[in-house]
């Protein structure tokens, strides 16, 4: 192959190998074993003008006064726990799939071999298994709880996979610096055998205890166009119920890449091709930095420079993410 003048494929497609489902919310007690689904309800509220003001207005005290005495009416949607419970309840499932040297769609054979014969050598030498280490922390440590993790007084993550049962006390781990034990090790394994070898399917629960009548965090609707009326929040539920995203459970789950260049400023993020963090409107992997992951991709498939190896985990976690690579 390396006598064969690579170019980038212009259909280059990938499929996602971590697929988690959506996550259903429940509600109930600490200690106790009945749980039920929370729904999702609508309260109208009168809230006040907060909103920064043109200076002709701010400064002038009587059109300020006139402003601020408008009411700010809206509708929105809430989720909390019952008064009777104290403990929120997440599930979701998990499918680690292997093949990851098989894109979903290439027209280029060659280019395609050429990127078999790179996954298959980190696959041979390295094996997925910091990944695999990165993304069963994310598991334990609770990330995809979100919000809802914040201020908890306890946290557990009970995991089942295969014919095991593990238990995580979420709050022991720090989700600025990845790390691991005994009982990661064996999530990771499984995880890693899914990548590499067949198929792994992983139940996960994790029990949030926030204090009776607490809210909890959904996934909020993006709202396409008009016909939103006045409602001003919308929050995912199923068939009534709370949820949230499999898009934002992933996100978490992903949330590896400590290997952008302002690691030490903003902690890990999201595997996404320019490192983007939307909530912060910016992007950490700059391509005039070289550092973006179609720069790395190329530098190693065309122009034959090998990633250093911390690069490579960010490149094949790219892959796993999924998504379509084609020029």
């Amino acid at each position: 192959m390396a006598d064969v003048k690579l170019k980038t494929p212009s259909v280059l497609a990938f499929e996602a190998k971590l697929v988690p489902s959506d996550a259903l919310m429940f509600a109930g007690k600490w200690q106790g074993t009945e749980w039920q689904p929370i729904q999702v309800g609508e309260k109208a509220v009168r809230g006040t003008i907060s909103n920064r003001l043109k200076a002709a207005t701010a400064n002038d005290p009587a059109k300020l006064d006139a402003e601020v005495s408008k009411a700010n009416l809206q509708t929105v949607d809430i989720a909390a726990l019952p008064h009777t419970c104290d403990t929120l309840k997440l599930v979701f499932s998990l499918r680690v799939l292997s093949g990851l040297d098989i894109p979903s769609t290439c027209n280029s054979p060659e280019y395609q071999a050429a990127l078999a014969d790179k996954i298959n050598q980190y696959k041979n030498v390295v094996s997925f298994k910091e990944l695999a280490q990165r993304y069963a922390f994310n598991i334990a440590a609770g990330r995809f709880l979100w919000r809802n993790r914040v201020g908890a007084e306890n946290v557990i993550v009970v995991v089942k996979v295969a014919d095991q049962t593990l238990e995580f006390e979420s709050q022991n781990y720090n989700l600025r610096a990845f790390s691991t034990d005994e009982k990661i090790e064996t999530l990771a394994q499984h995880i890693q055998q899914g990548l590499t070898e067949e198929h792994a399917f992983i139940k996960v629960e994790a029990f949030v205890q926030l204090g009776e009548g607490q809210a909890v965090y959904p996934s909020q609707e993006l709202v396409m166009g008009g016909g939103k009326g006045d409602k001003s929040k919308f929050l995912y539920q199923l068939e009534g119920q709370a949820a949230m995203h499999s898009q934002k459970v992933g996100n978490a789950l992903r949330t590896i890449d400590t290997w952008h260049p302002a690691v030490d400023e903003v902690g890990p993020i999201a595997v996404e091709p320019y490192g983007s963090v939307t909530n912060r409107g910016a992007a950490y992997r700059q391509p005039k930095e070289k550092t973006d992951f179609y720069n790395l991709l190329d530098g190693w498939m065309i122009k034959g420079k090998e990633p250093a190896v911390e690069q490579q985990h960010y490149i094949m976690a790219m892959l796993i993410r999924g998504g379509v690579f084609g020029e």
